[in-house]
């Protein structure tokens, strides 16, 4: 996972609770996750324009 180890992961939790607050956290990871769904949606149809070609 992009060569992160445990601990770090941790850290950053840590501080994404501390900065946004526990509430906002699963808004944000529904965020992320839509965009990141979409970007792979979009690189999908990139490539697939790319090899009609």
């Amino acid at each position: 996972m992009f060569g992160l180890g445990l601990p770090e992961v941790v850290i950053i939790a840590v501080v994404a609770i501390l900065i946004f607050g526990p509430k906002k956290i699963p808004e944000i990871g529904g965020v992320l996750g839509k965009s990141l769904k979409n970007f792979q949606e979009g690189m999908k149809k990139s490539d697939e324009d790319q090899s009609d070609l």
